[in-house]
């Protein structure tokens, strides 16, 4: 699921045939995307999977299977209370 979003928002962005987007293609080479092009890529992506990507996990994003581990991770885990910091009783 995660991967078929992903797609939907990287052909949207970049204009590219779906067909050409696997885990393994990269941002910069395969696609031709600049930096603009990849900030608009990682807000997207941080509106529709209602996640945070941080500029040092940005920096390290360099294919759509790095996205798509991130993704996995961020929607993985569990919900902080207010406030950000761990519940403890």
């Amino acid at each position: 699921m995660e991967f078929q979003l992903l797609q939907q928002i990287i052909v949207e962005i970049l204009h590219v045939d779906p067909r050409e987007i696997t885990m393994s293609t990269t941002f910069a080479e395969d696609l031709g995307a600049d930096s603009l092009d990849l900030f608009q890529i990682a807000a997207l992506t941080d509106e529709k999977f209602e996640i945070e990507i941080t500029e040092d996990e940005f920096l390290n994003i360099k294919t759509a299977g790095d996205l798509v581990k991130l993704i996995r991770n961020k929607t993985s885990k569990p919900p902080r209370p207010a406030g950000g910091a761990p519940h403890t009783v």
